[in-house]
């Protein structure tokens, strides 16, 4: 008889960490720069800078090649000066800057350079620091239009979330769009899309129903258990973590699910292993989850209470380690 989860439905726990080890890329001589992936963080504004940094540090931790961070003027010298290792590009734009009239000019502008990178990249993190400047939104939801005709996966979060909540269209029928919500992050989406209130005693059956009213993506609800659906399937990732909440460690998971979802599609393309799942969105929520936990919890057997974001990333590298050792 399957176990009763605490979300409500049975027991869907994976085995997150076999997931993990088969789809992370052996370390091979042979392999030139940009094959481990390159991420992209468009986010950072004048009132947040760490959350594009640590999503974006986190991706290159875990073993991403190179990690672009797209966002304000204002913005960049402070993140430049966090990490000579980020590719920092300040470009976005936001309403204070900008004359009356000068909006569609700017805005094309800001769209256009992005998209003349957009190709190089195997995964957008969209979200992390952006705010809530309308201007700036508005440029981010063409930046989302342009990544979608090339097909290139994005994984949502933060004030990437907001927008989409109150934009649906931009991800709604996308099959390489991830959703990573919080609790009021997930409320807010169940309002809005199913115009009831949250229901953690029919929780699997609530998200999967939410991930097909929105169409084709896939939602990881950041929980005490980590739940993951398709609108297929839904997973859960149970691997306990660290009791200290500090913030930042959803933009480390942004990161971590943007790396592994990459390495997930390469493994399907080479057709390498039996693995069950085979949605990369799916496996890279499910790997990226895993590994936040193992890291979190690390950190916190060496901090305790004063466990910190930096504290969490700098224990990415030695749970990948553990679980998955270089041969």
């Amino acid at each position: 008889m399957q176990e009763s989860n605490p979300l409500g439905g049975m027991n869907s726990e994976v085995d997150a960490l076999n997931i993990l080890r088969a789809i992370t890329p052996t370390l091979d001589p042979a392999k030139h720069k940009g094959q481990a992936g390159k991420i992209a963080v468009i986010g950072g504004c004048r009132e947040y800078t760490g959350a594009p940094y640590f999503a974006a540090i986190s991706a290159l931790k875990i073993g991403a090649d190179l990690s672009h961070v797209f966002c304000t003027k204002d913005a960049a010298p402070v993140i430049k000066s966090y990490s000579p290792e980020l590719i920092v590009h300040p470009i976005l734009e936001e309403s204070y800057s900008i004359r009356d009239g000068d909006e569609n000019h700017i805005s094309a502008k800001v769209v256009g350079e992005v998209d003349k990178w957009m190709e190089r990249f195997d995964c957008l993190v969209v979200g992390p620091g952006l705010g809530r400047d309308p201007f700036l939104l508005g440029c981010v939801s063409e930046i989302m239009k342009r990544a979608r005709q090339s097909n290139v996966p994005i994984v949502v979060d933060g004030d990437g979330l907001f927008l989409v909540t109150n934009s649906l269209e931009l991800v709604s029928g996308y099959p390489l769009a991830v959703l990573t919500p919080n609790v009021n992050e997930f409320k807010r989406l169940v309002q809005k899309v199913l115009n009831c209130e949250v229901n953690d005693e029919d929780a699997h059956e609530q998200l999967l129903t939410l991930a097909k009213r929105i169409g084709g993506v896939t939602i990881l609800r950041k929980g005490k258990s980590d739940l993951i659906t398709d609108g297929e399937i839904v997973k859960s990732v149970c691997i306990y973590g660290s009791p200290r909440r500090c913030g930042g460690q959803g933009d480390i998971l942004s990161g971590s699910v943007a790396v592994f979802l990459a390495w997930a599609r390469q493994h399907i393309l080479a057709s390498e292993g039996n693995l069950s799942i085979r949605n990369p969105t799916m496996l890279g929520c499910i790997a990226g989850s895993a590994l936040l936990r193992k890291a979190a919890s690390l950190a916190f057997e060496k901090k305790k209470r004063s466990t910190l974001t930096g504290d969490i990333i700098e224990c990415l590298g030695r749970s990948l380690e553990d679980i998955c050792p270089v041969l």
